[in-house]
């Protein structure tokens, strides 16, 4: 059977989810009023929202490319529960696997920032508990802007940057850091995207006139994108997010780009357009995950 996709130009890109998290609506909402945000993504009993964690696998140039890896294998059983975190369709590895990729086989890591729900699979713990590249041929890039803000934490930033997931990549030589915007690969571009953090970074394709993007934390959610006043409480620049998003919309109005937000349950990809009184709107497109 085909397994979802979405072609771009000569790129394939594929959606995995690396596992659900239900969390408190605070967090992906911040001043966003229940009533408001509620119609977007209902809240369950609880009163949690679901949000997933998006991974990509992009086969272009005759590479196996990874963009951001998820939590990972090394958390604790502790901290799956305290995160509600859910996996009935496995993790990263086991949608590599259905794709028939091995770890050996990933060429290129890209890690948007170094949260540690985006980078905590860079790394595994082997069969004597040691922590290991999860990737073992693979070069992993990230902005060097993010890798200073995660090794020099403060009280708001320590709970997320770990260093179990990158200090073993510069031992063995893997890990490249970049100093702003960056061709990683012909096509597809590491762009400083800062609000979230300052070095975060959204990733764009362009192949063959077609263009696309993963924003990242960016917009978390779809409903980011279209309001730019809608920003999480995760972000350490929040007005800066509203710039960044502003100028994103206007890409991809231009670009009629396809876009892919990292947390997003429910429109996985979208197109924006304006509806008829001139607002973002975002128009899903048909694809799931792996």
């Amino acid at each position: 059977t085909e397994q979802p996709m979405l072609q771009i130009g000569d790129y394939t890109i594929y959606l995995i989810n690396d596992g659900t998290t239900i969390v408190d609506p605070g967090g992906p909402f911040g001043l966003v009023p229940r009533a408001l945000w509620s119609r977007v993504i209902p809240p369950d009993e609880n009163m949690q929202v679901p949000m997933t964690t998006i991974c990509l696998l992009v086969k272009a140039n005759g590479q196996n490319i990874v963009i951001d890896t998820g939590r990972g294998r090394k958390i604790s059983e502790k901290e799956q529960s305290y995160l509600n975190l859910q996996r009935p369709h496995g993790d990263l590895l086991d949608g590599l696997a259905r794709l028939d990729l091995k770890p050996e086989d990933i060429d290129l890591v890209i890690d948007t920032h170094l949260h540690s729900d985006h980078c905590g699979g860079n790394t595994r713990l082997d069969n004597d508990g040691n922590i290991v590249p999860t990737f073992p041929n693979a070069e992993y890039v990230v902005q060097k802007r993010e890798y200073e803000d995660a090794t020099h934490t403060n009280e708001r930033t320590s709970a997320t940057y770990f260093s179990s997931n990158w200090d073993v990549l510069f031992e063995t030589g893997q890990i490249r850091l970049l100093e702003g915007d960056t061709e990683i690969v012909p096509g597809i571009y590491g762009q400083i995207a800062p609000g979230h953090t300052p070095g975060h970074m959204a990733v764009r394709f362009e192949s063959n006139g077609q263009h696309a993007a993963f924003v990242c934390d960016m917009a978390s959610l779809a409903v980011h994108f279209e309001k730019l006043a809608w920003v999480t409480a995760y972000d350490v620049e929040p007005l800066i997010t509203i710039e960044t998003k502003r100028k994103w919309q206007q890409w991809a109005l231009e670009t009629n780009a396809i876009l892919i937000f990292p947390h997003e349950p429910y429109r996985l990809a979208s197109r924006l357009t304006l509806d008829e009184r001139g607002r973002p709107r975002l128009e899903p497109i048909d694809v799931d995950f792996v």
